[in-house]
Parts: structure tokens; sequence; C-alpha cells
């Protein structure tokens, strides 16, 4: 029998000969990880990647020349590859890494905060290029182009079945995300997301997506009425719930214990919604690695909810939309491309429970 560990092949870019020591230290210890070589600008990256055609590049946001950002977009147009964005801890340094993100990154990890940082940051960076190596970049021209496309919105029904939609997504996400709800007219029942980022990511790419498409979406809060029109993405360290209050619909968000290793969880998120909204409401879930939401969806399923995933042709990481479809907790299986028009579908479609 052949035991051999199959490698994961990396190319480590940052401008920093320390932090290059740092990220080569910390992939090495990994008995199943290579580090290939590393460099110091895009001149010298692009060489490296050219000559070692690596599994996965970790990549600097700031460097001379060609910024990080820059050169994701040239990786993605000319030979996509899996890309982790190496990160300071700032907020100028999250909202270049949900650009990042939206060009077509993988995930992003934080730089390292002194000596005590450091362990867990080696942990951190060899558990996102595992999931890196197995994902599949996809790119979208819009966004490689780093400004707003025509909008391709569709029409908007007349009226609708359901009353909200609640979305889940992780790895991959930020992208089908942008995709998808640039796809989708303004006025449709409330849209609830849960996207796994780190605290303070899911504000500013609500800010992001606000300007881009001009639309009311924010960071979810406590104890807001749901209302036609609006997007709300979970805060990235809180669990987002929907319940039914004085003849509405609110929005809670609570800290307690992750739920399948996660704070925010799709699972609390479709659940609460299952129980308050039921037969009315529409689940989708996209690309992303794990279990995360497949209970939830297949909930909201036997309530009544329509239920969609995204199929595995156009997930960066078929994981959580595969999960759904092995618990029986799909009603379609639907291209990133096709879910907006599935949607508005669904929207206006006779529900299961003989509701208009």
């Amino acid at each position: 029998m052949n035991s051999r560990i199959e490698l994961i092949r990396v190319a480590v870019v940052d401008d920093s000969a320390l932090m290059r020591r740092l990220i080569t230290a910390a992939l090495s210890g990994a008995p199943d990880i290579t580090v290939v070589g590393s460099a110091c600008d895009a001149n010298e990256a692009r060489e490296l990647i050219r000559a070692s055609d690596p599994d996965v590049v970790t990549l600097d946001v700031a460097m001379p020349g060609m910024n990080g950002l820059d050169f994701l977009r040239k990786i993605m147009e000319l030979r996509p590859t899996p890309v982790i964005m190496v990160s300071n801890l700032t907020a100028e340094g999250a909202d270049t890494s949900v650009n990042a993100l939206q060009i077509g990154a993988i995930d992003v990890v934080q730089k390292p905060q002194g000596k005590e940082g450091m362990e867990k940051f080696g942990a951190l960076l060899q558990s996102k290029v595992r999931l890196a190596a197995s994902a599949r970049p996809t790119l979208e021209k819009r966004r490689v182009a780093g400004i707003p496309g025509p909008r391709t919105a569709l029409a908007r029904p007349a009226a609708f079945s359901r009353g909200l939609i609640a979305i889940g997504a992780s790895t991959g996400g930020v992208g089908a995300l942008t995709k998808l709800l640039t796809s989708l007219p303004d006025g449709l029942p409330p849209i609830m997301i849960v996207q796994h980022m780190p605290k303070g990511y899911p504000e500013r790419f609500a800010a992001r997506l606000r300007v881009e498409l001009g639309r009311d979406i924010a960071e979810a809060r406590p104890d807001e009425t749901l209302v036609a029109g609006m997007i709300r993405i979970a805060p990235g360290d809180l669990h987002l719930r929907v319940v039914r209050r004085g003849g509405g619909i609110q929005s809670e968000l609570e800290d307690s214990d992750p739920v399948t290793g996660h704070r925010p969880s799709v699972d609390v998120l479709f659940e609460s919604v299952a129980r308050s909204i039921g037969a009315k409401a529409m689940g989708v879930i996209l690309t992303g690695m794990g279990r995360d939401g497949a209970t939830g969806l297949a909930a909201m399923r036997r309530a009544g909810a329509v239920c969609l995933g995204q199929d595995r042709d156009s997930s960066v990481v078929w994981g959580m939309p595969r999960a759904a479809l092995e618990m029986n907790a799909l009603d379609e299986e639907v291209s990133i491309d096709t879910m907006p028009q599935r949607i508005l579908h669904h929207l206006t479609a006779v529900r299961r429970d003989g509701g208009a």
C-alpha cells in the first residue's frame, strides 16, 4: 500500500522578509504542506508561480509596485489559483480583505500580533491552506474590473407568495452573494444572510454592497422590524435569528455558544426561520466548507419552505450544499448564474401548503 502523503504546494508572497520567514516556518511544520518558494513583490511572484505551479498562494495586501489586490486580479484573470490573503488587523485591512474576497480570494488570515499569536496563526494558516487546496476559484469579470458592472437585475414580481428569504454561505460566498444580489431586483421580501466572516468584516461587506447596488443593505441589528427591500448580514461574532413579534418579523442577535463550530451559524438562522415563518419562507444555501446550514434547511423544508442549493459546478467549495442535498433538504440544485431566476420563480409559485 502506498502511504505517501500528497503534499500541498504553497507559494508565499509578502514584501516583508520577516513575514515570509514566519509564514514559511508556520507552513513547514505541517507534514502535508510544503513551501515551494517565496517572493517579495508581484514581479518575483509572477515568475515563482509560473515556475512552480503552486496549489495555493498566500498573498500580502500591501506590496511595492503592484499591490496585492491588483496582483490578485491578474492571478484570477490569467491563472485562477486558490489564494489566501494575509492581512493586518485594521479597519483598512478589513476593507481590503473584503474586496479581495469579492475578487476571488478563497479566505483571509490576519497577521500574528506578537509572539503569543504565532502558534494560533500557524494552526489557522495551515487549516486555511488545506481548505483552499480543495477549492475551485472562479473568475467574475465584473468584480475583477474593480467597479460595479451594468445593472442586470431582473424584473420584480408584482406579488409574493413568501415573506422572507434566508441565505447561508461560507468559503466562496462573498463572491457568490455579490453576484446573486446584483442580479436580484430591489423590493423583494427581506433577505437575511449568514456568511462566515471574522468580526467587523460583515459590516464592511454590507457597506460595499450598499454603495455598489444602492440598496438597503446593512449588518443585522437587534430587535429590528424586517420589511420589504431590506438585506441584512449577520455580524461576525453573533448568531442571527428571526422571530414573530407584535404582528411583524424581527431580527434577534445573541452571543450563545457556537453551533456546528460557527457563530454566527447558518443552522441557527434557518431553524429560527422554520419555526417563525415556516411555509412562507425560502432558504438558499451557497458555497462553503462543512455542514453548517444542512440541518436548519431540512427543518425549513419540513415546514413547507422552498429550499435551493448552489450546484457543484458553480461552487468554490461544494460542502454545505452537498450536506443539505444528502439530508434531502433541497427542492432544487441551481447554478449561481440561474439562482436569481429560480428565486423569483418560487417567490410567486403556489406553496406546498396550498397558500398563494
